[in-house]
C-alpha cells in the first residue's frame, strides 16, 4: 500500500486508509449520481419512539401493496433499479429490503461484497452470477442465493433480452449490529453494451 494511501494520528493510533474509505474505491462522482444509493444520506434503521399501543397501531395502519410502476429506474446505463420497500420509504417493515433490478442485455451489475446475505428470485431472462470466482448459472424461475460477505457480480448472457431480479435482503439488520462492511471491487459499466446503447428499461415492472 502506498504511503499517501494512510492518514490519521502515529500519537493516538487511530489510522485512516484513504483505500477503505465509502466502498473501498475512489469516489465515481459518475457512478454516484446515478445509483445515489452509494452518496446520498439514507435512512438505514429507523428509530422507535412512542409509546407501544401507537408504534403497534401505526404498524398495522400501513400498506401492504406496493406497486413499482410508481417508483422510476434508477441508474445505467446497464443496470438500473427500484428500491420497493426498505426502512428509509417505508413503516411497514425494517428486517428486510426489497428491490428490483434490471440488465440490460449483455449488461453486468457492480463487482461488490456485503456482510448480509441476499436471495434474488428471477423473474425475465437468463445469465449467471460469480461469486467469489465460481460462476453459478439462473433463468427465469429460478432463486439464487448470495451468501454472507460474497463478492459477488450478476451478469445477463442474453444477447436481445433484459434480465430482470427481485431481491430480498436483510441488510437492516446486518447494519444494525454493526456488520456494516462492503467492499466495492468494481463499478457498473459506464456505457451500455455494443448494439444496446438506445436500450431503456422495462415499463412493465
Amino acid at each position: 500500500m502506498a504511503n499517501d494511501d494512510v492518514g490519521g494520528n502515529p500519537e493516538t493510533g487511530h489510522h485512516r486508509v484513504a483505500s477503505m474509505m465509502g466502498h473501498n474505491l475512489p469516489t465515481d462522482a459518475e457512478h454516484e449520481a446515478k445509483f445515489e444509493r452509494w452518496s446520498k444520506k439514507r435512512t438505514f434503521v429507523r428509530a422507535l419512539e412512542g409509546t407501544y399501543s401507537h408504534m403497534v397501531k401505526d404498524l398495522f395502519t400501513q400498506p401492504r401493496v406496493y406497486s413499482t410502476e410508481d417508483l422510476k429506474w434508477k441508474g445505467g446505463p446497464a443496470q438500473y433499479g427500484k428500491k420497493v420497500i426498505n426502512p428509509q420509504q417505508n413503516a411497514v417493515t425494517q428486517a428486510i429490503e426489497c428491490h428490483v433490478d434490471v440488465y440490460s442485455p449483455g449488461g453486468v451489475s457492480a463487482k461488490h461484497g456485503h456482510m448480509n446475505s441476499a436471495v434474488f428470485y428471477v423473474l425475465k431472462g437468463k445469465g449467471y452470477d460469480i461469486h467469489d470466482g465460481e460462476r453459478y448459472d439462473w433463468k427465469a424461475g429460478d432463486a439464487m442465493i448470495v451468501e454472507n460477505a460474497c463478492v459477488h457480480q450478476h451478469c445477463n448472457d442474453e444477447s436481445d433480452e433484459e434480465a430482470v431480479v427481485l431481491v430480498f435482503k436483510a441488510k437492516p439488520l446486518f447494519l444494525f449490529m454493526h456488520l456494516l462492511f462492503q467492499k466495492m471491487v468494481k463499478y457498473p459499466p459506464k456505457e451500455a453494451p455494443a448494439g444496446h446503447e438506445d436500450w431503456t428499461p422495462p415499463k412493465e415492472f
